[in-house]
């Protein structure tokens, strides 16, 4: 079941997800709240990049969609930007872009 969620910034998509979607740029000091949790931003996130909705431990699967997308590399506090710096897929490998396309494990 989708049970979308709005603010002025931020979506979620579906009531199990633990990372929202920026819709609207956020700049460092932002605050946004969604289904009554406020996020205070330390960064500028871009519009497409996942937010935690709340704080999530190291292992933890995220799940955007409805459906799991990898596993916590760190823990990853409220707010904070959810990315492959802290993100690992359970699926396929991730790489980097550098030169060489290093595969981090």
């Amino acid at each position: 079941m989708v049970a979308k969620t709005v603010s002025r910034k931020l979506l979620r998509i579906h009531k199990k997800d633990n990372v929202v979607i920026v819709v609207n740029p956020v700049q460092a000091g932002d605050r946004e709240s969604v289904d009554g949790v406020e996020m205070v931003f330390t960064e500028r996130i871009a519009i497409g990049h996942k937010v935690a909705s709340r704080p999530i431990r190291q292992g933890e699967k995220i799940y955007k969609c409805g459906v799991p997308i990898g596993s916590a590399k760190a823990d990853i506090p409220l707010g904070a930007h959810v990315h492959v710096h802290n993100l690992a897929s359970d699926y396929i490998e991730t790489y980097t872009l550098d030169k060489d396309r290093v595969y981090v494990k």
